[in-house]
């Protein structure tokens, strides 16, 4: 397909100046490193940095406005009761606690949903969710549609749940032995593919059905409704909001890192529908989090993230987002470079399975072509794949992974259309020496989580 681009519907008044390595200084940097990006210094990184999109957006004129107004009193903040009011407008559930991010989030909320309990089920749980199940005793599974394993197939839903399977996976686990039913929209493990909303109901319908809770994973909401607006028939003529609402209605709970869709650099929000559990929700982030209207957070990032959460839902703001992600796709396409297709909301997706299909999948060819991103450009990308899904927790074995992906995760109105091609060019490049690129070895690890700490070693 042809390459579009909608322009930035903003205009840029700070520039940061950035510095480039030579090739060898980058050389030694991933050395040092380890062969780990996360552990590289963001200034040994060329101007484009995609490891992630969370937290590391640009914020708008008016939330920086609302950086100077912030109350930094300790109980009952100002800036509190503007989040509160925000987020039940936007999301529509009664009861909204603040902590510092989406795994902050999970930490308080996941225990109390699995106390007693064996499993989580998703449509595909991200890592830091199915770390949390498993540090709260249980077990997680992936439950997405078999249409997110093909690739190259267009599919316009390919964040779905498999509700078939899900209710086998009911059948045979014991609805008794299930904490909750996870849907994560957009599906960033699937290459961030969006959930329809026919779909979304129909799962968290099951899950009442067997007397099991129903939370959303809400970190790219608001991409997921633009999403739906897109290609969901009976949503073409709704607004953005009444998307995101129609998307919420009748979940149990959710679980928000702020940091992606609110376009904050900090933040991150828990809704609950049930007051008991909001109770426990507020037990638990006084012992973690600090005092409940303030959440870990300080008031003027408080203040900016009630702002960002109507920002986020801004159509024309939305429309350029994934629009950068079609215009990355468009050129990765036409250069016959794998990735996952149609392009989602947040990050391309690129398929080092089928790029490097030489690299097995316990010699990690998601993190090698990371690394030979970083060797080639000074660019920062990550691998979403059996380097990152860890080993059996049971076990301990290497776990093979759906997909070997690495993404190309792209901050919110940060990037200029020449920063895209340099991108693409980096990657064309590397494509035409694919076969001369080796895999890796992890020589050191945690037991959870290790991708962001794990040091690695080259192969061959």
């Amino acid at each position: 397909m042809k390459p579009i681009y909608y322009p930035e519907p903003f205009r840029i008044k700070s520039v940061e100046p950035l510095r480039i390595l030579t090739r060898e200084e980058r050389e030694e940097k991933i050395a040092t490193a380890h062969y780990n990006v996360f552990a590289l210094a963001a200034g040994d990184v060329y101007i484009i940095d995609l490891l992630t999109d969370s937290g590391t957006g640009a914020m708008s004129s008016a939330q920086w406005a609302g950086v100077m107004v912030g109350d930094e009193s300790y109980a009952g903040a100002d800036c509190y009761y503007k989040v509160q009011a925000a987020a039940k407008r936007v999301f529509g559930l009664p009861y909204v606690q603040l902590v510092h991010q989406g795994r902050a989030a999970e930490k308080v909320l996941l225990p109390i949903l699995l106390e007693g309990k064996k499993y989580a089920i998703a449509n595909m749980h991200f890592d830091t969710t199915r770390a949390h199940v498993e540090l709260a005793g249980a077990r997680a599974i992936d439950c997405v549609v078999p249409e997110a394993l093909d690739t190259t197939a267009y599919y316009d839903f390919k964040g779905n749940m498999d509700l078939g399977r899900l209710e086998a996976y009911i059948r045979e686990l014991g609805a008794e032995n299930i904490g909750v039913i996870i849907m994560t929209v957009t599906n960033n493990s699937a290459g961030g593919q969006p959930v329809s909303i026919e779909n979304l109901h129909a799962a968290r319908d099951i899950a009442h059905r067997h007397g099991i809770k129903f939370m959303i994973d809400a970190a790219r909401h608001a991409e997921n409704a633009y999403f739906i607006k897109q290609r969901e028939e009976a949503y073409k003529n709704s607004s953005i909001a009444d998307i995101v609402r129609e998307m919420f209605e009748g979940a149990d709970c959710f679980t928000m890192s702020a940091k992606k869709d609110a376009i904050v650099n900090m933040g991150g929000l828990i809704g609950c529908r049930d007051r008991a559990i909001f109770e426990l929700v507020k037990q638990r982030t006084i012992s973690f989090e600090g005092f409940i209207t303030y959440g870990g957070m300080s008031g003027r990032d408080i203040e900016a993230l009630a702002v960002g959460l109507e920002e986020g839902i801004d159509e024309n703001y939305l429309r350029y987002r994934i629009g950068q992600m079609q215009y990355l796709a468009g050129r990765l396409e036409e250069a016959g470079i794998p990735f996952q297709s149609p392009v989602g909301g947040h990050a391309v997706f690129v398929d080092a399975k089928k790029l490097l299909p030489h690299i097995p999948y316990y010699e990690f060819p998601a993190q090698a072509l990371a690394i030979e991103l970083y060797r080639e450009a000074g660019i920062r990308a990550c691998d979403i794949g059996s380097y990152m899904l860890g080993n059996d927790p049971d076990t301990g074995k290497q776990l093979e992974a759906d997909f070997e992906f690495t993404r190309l995760a792209v901050p919110r109105r940060v990037y200029t259309q020449s920063h895209l091609d340099v991108i693409a060019d980096a990657l064309i490049n590397i494509k035409e020496r694919a076969d001369a690129i080796k895999g890796y070895k992890i020589v050191e690890e945690p037991p959870i989580l290790r991708h962001f700490t794990a040091k690695l070693a080259p192969l061959g």
